[in-house]
């Protein structure tokens, strides 16, 4: 990952490439039918979750929202339809598309100043803006990967035992 931009933005975005590490590494060693086995009551499991953080998070908060890419906007999904993996997807698809997107994000981040207005709102789904900056959205970003980075951590133990880290 090369960081550019202000100084301030990249910070942002090296702690925003540490949850992206975190997601991806709690999730190390789990094969196809663990990824997606659910273990909590809710039905989701860690495949599903990786797909929404890639459409959901990554894709919509920066290729949409931060740099308006039209063709983004128009293909993005609504409800849970970014949970829903289908079976016949590999789930390593799933988890380089993660990694993919994420590259995507950081080019927008890198070549754009931190106090860039957005580019684009969804009024439809969250009213008038609460986010303002580039550098609000990875504010967001960081605290929803961090989440549902903990997630993964309560799925991974409750599947086989593993925590991601322990202080002791």
């Amino acid at each position: 990952m090369t960081v550019g931009g202000d100084s301030g933005t990249g910070a942002l975005l090296r702690v925003l490439d540490g949850q992206r590490r975190h997601v991806l590494g709690i999730l190390d060693g789990l094969d196809d039918k663990a990824l997606r086995r659910p273990v909590l009551p809710s039905g989701w499991h860690c495949l599903g979750l990786v797909q929404h953080l890639t459409l959901d998070v990554e894709r919509f908060w920066f290729r949409a929202v931060a740099a308006g890419d039209e063709e983004v906007i128009r293909g993005l999904t609504s409800g849970d339809e970014a949970w829903q993996v289908a079976p016949d997807v590999p789930a390593v698809d799933v988890l380089d598309r993660y990694r993919q997107e994420a590259e995507l994000a950081d080019a927008v981040v890198t070549t754009t100043p931190g106090d860039t207005a957005l580019a684009w709102w969804p009024h439809d789904l969250f009213g008038e803006p609460h986010l303002h900056t580039l550098r609000d959205v990875l504010l967001h970003v960081i605290t929803e990967t961090a989440c549902h980075a903990g997630h993964l951590d309560a799925a991974r133990e409750l599947l086989d035992g593993r925590r991601w880290l322990v202080l002791t």
